[in-house]
């Protein structure tokens, strides 16, 4: 089977999507199918080309606003491939109109996964664009589809609420397992005492992220006992300088650091050295940031618009509001636990991942999805209508 994965940005800058479409294709590549992927090239390409290594990867030039994402030798790359069935991860950008049409002028089926960009939230956010969107090559290219594929319950749900009624696959990302201890500093231990604790948060600096309501919600350090939040991402549309202002108004530069984004060693080493990871979103598909904090065995807190339920009936995350107010005194409550019950939180994480979140097994219902789509037959256990 030739499978074509078409996706946004290929780099760093393209998050937890980006890392998805990775590890995704490599799985497959184990399970024996053929395997290209397309994206839009960026800045930092050069950076994160070598990470692609063994996968047949096309990093596609990029003509005018980076936000649209025209590449103009994207329609005959895909034709080139010569793929049994494309599937798309991201939505939004001009890779979206070029699936479209391939699938309407080849006949073959599509799958989209949308990364929770579907969501109530993520709808409302920048909506005049998304509506210009839609009507140039989104609509197209999401009603064409075969199937769409959600991470989670909650986003199969968001999309029957936008009124689409082809068959759902809920298949959740998986996460690879840390790789062998590599002994490395924490990146914030020039601002860090060695026996305080660490908090961190680790992704892009985006409102959707929530964070400005994280920072109201920290305590003082008469409340906070030895805690310090670690901010670890990269500031997409200077949110990041929004989110400094607040640190300082409330005086709080020794207890809360911007250290700038991390990768490869230097991230793992945050994990490793992090006492617990923080997501307080207003928005997730199914965040990568979470399955990993869980695989570094790290007890997690995060809202429910994270997607990821079972971190709480396992007893593997501490539950956040939206709200600073109420935020605050759950952040106190969680840095009052008992240690031992926190590390507790950490090891049920980690075996929750080990369990339930196996990229092998992802890419296995995919390719029954992928077969389904291109051989008929019964639908997959995982296919809902």
């Amino acid at each position: 089977m030739k499978v074509v994965l078409v996706t946004g940005i290929l780099s760093r800058s393209g998050g937890g999507v980006a890392t998805a479409v990775q590890c995704l294709s490599r799985s497959l590549l184990a399970a024996k199918a053929k395997v290209n992927v397309l994206g839009l090239r960026d800045d930092n390409w050069h950076h994160d080309a070598g990470q692609w290594n063994g996968i047949e990867a096309t990093p596609l030039r990029v003509v005018g606003p980076s936000a649209i994402g025209y590449a103009p030798k994207a329609h005959k790359c895909l034709q080139r491939a010569r793929a049994d069935i494309a599937h798309t991860h991201g939505i939004w950008k001009y890779p979206s109109s070029v699936v479209a049409h391939w699938g309407a002028s080849t006949g073959r089926p599509y799958v989209v996964s949308p990364h929770g960009m579907l969501d109530a939230w993520a709808m409302q956010n920048s909506a005049w664009k998304k509506r210009i969107a839609a009507r140039l090559y989104e609509n197209a290219h999401l009603r064409g589809a075969s199937c769409f594929h959600a991470l989670c319950d909650a986003e199969a749900e968001a999309i029957r609420e936008l009124g689409f009624h082809h068959p759902i696959c809920v298949i959740p990302n998986g996460i690879a397992q840390p790789p062998i201890e590599i002994p490395k500093p924490a990146p914030w231990e020039a601002v860090v005492p060695r026996e305080h604790r660490v908090m961190l948060y680790l992704g892009r600096l985006h409102p959707k992220k929530n964070l400005a309501a994280l920072i109201d919600a920290w305590p003082s350090d008469a409340a906070n006992g030895n805690w310090h939040l670690v901010v670890a991402g990269w500031s997409e549309g200077g949110h990041e300088d929004a989110l400094r202002r607040p640190v300082k108004t409330r005086a709080l530069q020794r207890r809360i650091h911007f250290i700038g984004p991390l990768f490869g060693r230097e991230k793992d080493a945050a994990f490793r050295a992090a006492d617990a990871f923080v997501l307080p979103s207003l928005s997730e598909g199914l965040p990568i940031a979470v399955l990993e904090a869980w695989s570094y065995g790290l007890p997690v807190l995060q809202t429910d618009a994270c997607n990821i339920a079972r971190g709480f009936s396992e007893n593997a995350a501490f539950r956040l509001s939206l709200e600073p107010d109420r935020m605050a005194v759950e952040i106190v409550a969680f840095m009052q636990m008992d240690r031992e019950e926190q590390r507790a939180m950490g090891r049920n994480g980690q075996r929750l991942t080990e369990r339930d979140f196996c990229w092998s097994s992802a890419a296995g219902q995919l390719l029954q999805v992928y077969r389904w789509l291109l051989d008929g037959g019964s639908p997959p256990a995982c296919v809902r209508f």
